[in-house]
C-alpha cells in the first residue's frame, strides 16, 4: 500500500497532466521569464492545480512557478514539497512529448516521496524511498483512480545489460566538454559507450528502470528539476551524488541551484 500523502501527489500530477495536454493541443503562447526561460499557460495552470492539492496538507511548497519564500523562513522547514509543474518546457514547446510533472516530498533536505507523470504518453512513476517502493504504470486515462493504478503498477529496478557496455544519459547533439571528458574516461577504462537521450526528469527514470547506466549532469539544474527523479532513483538503490560534496544532493538549500551531479547504481 502507498501512503495517503503519496496518493495526493499522484492525483495532483494526473489532473495537472490533463490540463497540460489540453493546452498542448492548442496554439499556445510562449513568454519569457526574467531569466529568459520559457513559460506557457500550461506551466501556470498546472501549478495552480498542484497547489490546490498540496496546500491542504499544510506542508510548505517550493515550486518553480511560485514566488520563492525567503530562506530565513524556509530554513526552518523540516518537510516541504518540491514541484515542477512542467519539467521540460522546451520539450513541451517542441511538442516532442518528453516533458513531465514532478512532485516530491522532501524531509530533512532529502527526497522521501516522488511522483513523475509523463502526460503525453500517460506514464506514471511513483516512489516511496523509505519503503523502497518504486513502480511504473502505463495509464489509459488522466482520470485513472488510485485503485486502477495499483492494479497495473509494475516494479522498476536498475540493471546492467553488459559488463563492457555503459549506457550514458546525455544529449546526442549538444554535449559539453565535461560530459565528453567523462565519456572519454569510460572509454579509456575499456568500456564501450552508448549515448541514451531523453528530456526532462525522464533521464532519472532511464537509470531507475534499467534503460541506462549512468547520468552525468555537468550543467545547471534547479531543485525542482531533480527532487522527484532523485526519489525514484533512491527508492531502487540508485544514488544522485553531488560533484561538490561527493554526497547525495540536498534540497531546500539557501541557493536552489543544484551543483553538478552524477546518477548511478550504488
Amino acid at each position: 500500500m502507498i501512503s495517503d500523502i503519496l496518493k495526493i501527489a499522484i492525483k495532483a500530477s494526473l489532473e495537472a497532466g490533463e490540463i497540460i495536454m489540453k493546452i498542448y493541443d492548442t496554439a499556445f503562447e510562449v513568454k519569457l521569464k526574467d531569466d529568459k526561460s520559457p513559460l506557457t499557460e500550461a506551466d501556470k495552470q498546472a501549478n495552480e492545480i498542484i497547489n490546490s492539492y498540496l496546500q491542504p496538507t499544510n506542508i510548505p511548497i517550493i515550486s518553480e512557478e511560485n514566488r520563492q519564500t525567503e530562506y530565513s523562513i524556509r530554513k526552518n522547514w523540516q518537510t516541504c514539497w518540491v514541484v515542477d509543474p512542467v519539467d521540460g518546457t522546451k520539450e513541451f514547446i517542441k511538442r516532442n512529448g518528453e516533458f513531465t510533472v514532478n512532485i516530491a516530498l522532501v524531509t530533512n533536505q532529502k527526497p522521501v516521496l516522488g511522483v513523475i507523470y509523463v502526460p503525453a504518453v500517460k506514464v506514471l512513476y511513483v516512489a516511496d524511498v523509505n519503503a523502497k517502493i518504486a513502480f511504473k504504470a502505463e495509464l489509459d486515462s488522466h482520470k485513472s483512480t488510485i485503485d486502477s493504478i495499483m492494479k497495473i503498477a509494475q516494479p522498476i529496478k536498475p540493471q546492467r545489460v553488459s559488463e563492457e557496455l555503459v549506457r550514458v544519459v546525455g544529449s546526442r547533439s549538444h554535449m559539453n566538454q565535461e560530459t565528453i571528458d567523462f565519456i572519454d574516461t569510460l572509454k579509456q577504462g575499456g568500456n564501450d559507450v552508448e549515448i541514451v537521450s531523453k528530456g526532462s526528469s525522464l533521464k532519472f527514470c532511464l537509470i531507475a528502470e534499467g534503460n541506462a547506466d549512468v547520468y552525468p549532469r555537468y550543467a545547471p539544474t534547479m531543485e525542482w528539476d531533480t527532487a522527484a527523479g532523485q526519489a525514484v532513483c533512491n527508492a531502487v538503490g540508485v544514488a544522485v551524488i553531488s560533484k561538490e560534496t561527493n554526497k547525495p544532493l540536498l534540497y531546500n538549500k539557501e541557493n536552489l541551484l543544484n551543483p553538478w551531479f552524477l546518477v548511478s547504481k550504488q
